[in-house]
């Protein structure tokens, strides 16, 4: 950035300086600290909707379009490979309720679409359940390209046909470091569950309630003032909003993080 500079005017200036397009539209997205051995970075990513023009080199590097978990060029800064896989994260988050329609309309409902990512939240089922309908999940989410996370005890999914573990409040407070799953993420209510989950480097967290929603009646909500305020100054995990979401709420939710919806 030059003296006097805003993040934002600095990421229009080097777009067209570096690769000739004016960009249009564009929101805050994370924040990160990068240390190299020489020096600390703080950086500051933003998502670019709209631009201007057509993507090119205009001093003398190297240029191709990559898809998030298909790169085909090597190396890549360290600072990028967390943001890499964020970039892996769907829009749109599904959270299973078969405790509410029965097992199997929740599997039938997973089979409908593709899902980037489901979250098996059934609190009401014992292990051997459990395992039996992720198990079955699995085989629906997964061959889709669909990434499959269970809310329950970390410990109980070793071999289990997951892709992850999702922390409820109690096991996020409970952990001194990242469980040993290629994704993990938590539900957060607050600011500061959002930085316990930024310090153990998770990968996404869900913060609610944002909106009124039948699973949490007479609950305090947030608000999308109330949202926005725990992600003021920049956060460095993507963070879905979660409570009485719908379709249409995505891109009131897109100024700061993705959406989770149920």
């Amino acid at each position: 950035m030059e003296a006097g500079e805003t993040p934002l005017a600095a990421l229009k200036r080097e777009f067209n300086e570096e690769m000739g397009i004016t960009v249009t539209a564009a929101t805050p997205w994370l924040t990160k600290i990068h240390h190299y051995e020489h020096a600390s970075v703080h950086l500051r990513f933003f998502r670019i909707w709209d631009w201007l023009g057509d993507p090119h080199p205009r001093e003398g590097q190297s240029f191709a379009w990559q898809r998030p978990g298909r790169l085909t060029v090597a190396p890549m800064l360290p600072a990028n490979g967390p943001i890499l896989k964020s970039l892996a994260l769907p829009s749109c988050y599904a959270i299973t309720c078969a405790a509410e329609i029965g097992v199997e309309a929740q599997l039938a409902r997973l089979a409908e679409r593709d899902w980037g990512m489901v979250q098996v939240r059934e609190r009401e089922m014992g292990r051997e359940a459990l395992a039996d309908f992720v198990a079955r999940a699995a085989a629906i989410v997964r061959p889709r390209g669909g990434k499959l996370v269970v809310n329950a005890d970390p410990a109980w999914l070793e071999g289990w046909p997951v892709d992850g573990v999702h922390l409820n409040g109690a096991r996020l407070a409970a952990l001194e470091s990242r469980p040993a799953f290629d994704w993990v993420g938590a539900s957060i209510h607050g600011a500061d569950e959002l930085a316990r989950a930024g310090e153990l480097g998770l990968d996404y967290a869900l913060l609610s309630p944002v909106a009124p929603t039948a699973t949490h009646p007479g609950a305090s909500l947030l608000g999308w003032d109330g949202f926005s305020a725990c992600l003021a100054g920049g956060v460095p995990l993507p963070v879905y909003a979660l409570g009485g979401m719908r379709a249409e709420d995505l891109d009131l939710a897109a100024f700061t993080a993705p959406m989770a919806w149920r």
